[in-house]
This record gives C-alpha cells, sequence and structure tokens, in this order.
C-alpha cells in the first residue's frame, strides 16, 4: 500500500519524499508540474498530477492508499488567508472520508487553543478542525517557527548584516529546521499502530531569542549580524513592497503578535518534541549555500 504525499516539491514535501524512498517505502506524490520534481522521484514514486484543492484529484490519489502527508502550499498572494487554507481543507476532508484513508500526518503549528487572530497560524488550527470530522486517525505536527524562514532575509544578511521582524529581541521562542519535520511526519506514517486525533509539538533543538541568532549567524558568516526589532506598520509596508497581497502581509503582523503573546508554549516542550538539527547546522547547511 501507498503513502500519498503533498507538496513533494516543498520545503517539508521533498523531504518527507526523499527519506520514504530511502525508507524503501511505495510513494504517490501529487504534484501540478512533475517536471519540478527530480528524475529520480519521477523513477520512483507514481505520480498523480493536478492540485490539491481539487477533490477529485485528491479521491484519485488516496483510493488504496494508507496514510496521507498533508501539507498546504505556501502563497503570498492570498486575498483572503483563511478561506485560501479552508478551501483546501474541504477538499482533502471530501477525498478522506470517500476513500477512507486511515491515517493522515498533517503539518499544523503550535498554539492550538491559545491563537486567536494569529493569522496563518490561526488558519491551520481551522484545517485541523475540518480534518477532525472526517473521524480519521490524524497526527498534527505543531511546530514551531521554520528556520527556513530565514532565507526570506538573506539579502539583507549579506548586504547590511541585519534582519527584521516585529518581534522583541530577547523574546525566545522554539525553532525548527523543515528537514526534522519530514523526518517528523515519516515517524508517524510509517509506523501503523496508532490511533485518534492529537497534536505533538515539533519544537527544534531549544528556544532561541532573535538576539541569539544573530550571533549564530555572525558566527557562521563570519562577520557581524544584528537583528532589528521594527514596528508592525513598517514591516507591513516590507512584506508589500516583495509583492505580497495585502491580506498576506496582514497575516503576517498578526502572526508574529500572536507569538509574542507566547502561543508557542500551548505544546510544552519534551524529549519527544525536541528535534535535532541546530541553528548552526541549518545555517552552515542550507542558509551558507544559498547567501555566498
Amino acid at each position: 500500500m501507498s503513502i500519498v504525499v503533498t507538496t513533494p516539491t516543498g520545503n517539508i514535501g521533498r523531504h518527507v519524499v526523499r527519506e520514504l524512498m530511502n525508507a524503501g517505502k511505495s510513494i504517490r506524490v501529487i504534484v501540478r508540474n512533475p517536471n519540478k520534481l527530480g528524475a529520480d522521484v519521477r523513477a520512483y514514486a507514481k505520480i498523480v498530477q493536478g492540485s490539491i484543492d481539487d477533490a477529485a484529484i485528491l479521491t484519485e490519489a488516496l483510493n488504496g492508499a494508507e496514510a496521507l502527508f498533508w501539507c498546504v502550499p505556501q502563497s503570498n498572494t492570498q486575498e483572503n488567508v483563511l478561506e485560501y487554507y479552508l478551501h483546501f481543507a474541504r477538499a482533502a476532508a471530501t477525498a478522506i472520508q470517500q476513500t477512507g484513508t486511515p491515517r493522515i500526518v498533517a503539518v499544523s503549528s503550535g498554539g492550538k487553543g491559545i491563537a486567536k487572530n494569529a493569522g496563518p497560524i490561526s488558519a491551520l488550527h481551522a484545517i485541523d478542525d475540518v480534518l477532525d470530522a472526517t473521524g480519521a486517525a490524524i497526527k498534527y505536527l505543531r511546530c514551531g517557527h521554520f528556520m527556513d524562514n530565514l532565507l526570506w532575509q538573506v539579502e539583507p544578511i549579506v548586504q547590511q548584516g541585519v534582519f527584521f521582524y516585529p518581534l522583541p529581541s530577547d523574546f525566545p521562542i522554539p525553532m525548527v529546521a523543515t528537514c526534522d519535520i519530514g523526518a517528523m511526519a515519516v515517524r508517524w506514517l510509517i509506523h501503523q499502530d496508532w490511533l485518534g486525533q492529537s497534536g505533538i509539538g515539533v519544537h527544534g533543538p531549544e528556544d532561541f531569542s532573535l538576539n541569539q541568532v544573530a550571533e549564530t549567524l555572525s558566527k557562521a558568516f563570519s562577520k557581524p549580524v544584528r537583528f532589528q526589532p521594527v514596528p508592525p506598520k513598517a514591516y507591513y509596508e516590507s512584506i508589500l513592497s516583495h509583492g505580497s497581497s495585502p491580506a498576506f502581509a496582514q497575516s503576517l503582523v498578526d502572526m508574529f503578535a500572536a507569538v509574542a503573546e507566547g502561543i508557542y508554549r500551548a505544546e510544552p516542550r519534551t524529549l519527544d518534541t525536541t528535534t535535532p538539527t541546530t541553528l548552526r547546522q541549518w545555517v552552515e547547511n542550507v542558509m551558507l549555500p544559498v547567501a555566498l
């Protein structure tokens, strides 16, 4: 039986595909453009061409499948952030119910039960509620802040030695590498001995303040890098200037405001939620090759 992978070319999905291939698992991938897959993936996986907001495409892929890796693709042009996420969730729920997919591992966010008006975090939690109604066994990965989001700020880090967020400089938050999120997803996709619907934190190795992130970047880049807190309005204007929609820009402002209120504390850090890739390792393995 196959495991179905959505967003197989995305920041998390590509790691899921690679780990499932390494484990010798049968996989099906849903992708709009198969040419974006590596040649080895195209040779290995069954490809279902289409979009995961299409219930018919999802149903085709899920027929007879043992598990689904679910992740909504990122977009910075959303006109209604909540509705953007929910229209994917409705398609998934329809296909899951029609095919009786037994197990789902879904990328969600930390802060469930605490986050209010938290932009994409609240939208991910709304997806959880839609999927819960299917009755399938679901494991939600309640992730901390992605280390990989720092890639959006490679240019100011390299050129000016500075990066920006509308967050306090000394407020610690969990930061996790997307490769570790993929590994956590595969752990639950492969195992068949779990039932019910529950979430698990995915927290990275430790909580970091953004001043500590700056220290790590300074060491890795061998030059001073500092963190500069910015007002929400200035951050909003910066996101707009890079081609994002007003709705998406506002959703990020709302998200960071909620993060600063401590929503990630909803999922306590434990040995099971602590993942191995350190920020320094991630910077050296992922960011430096992009930046230099």
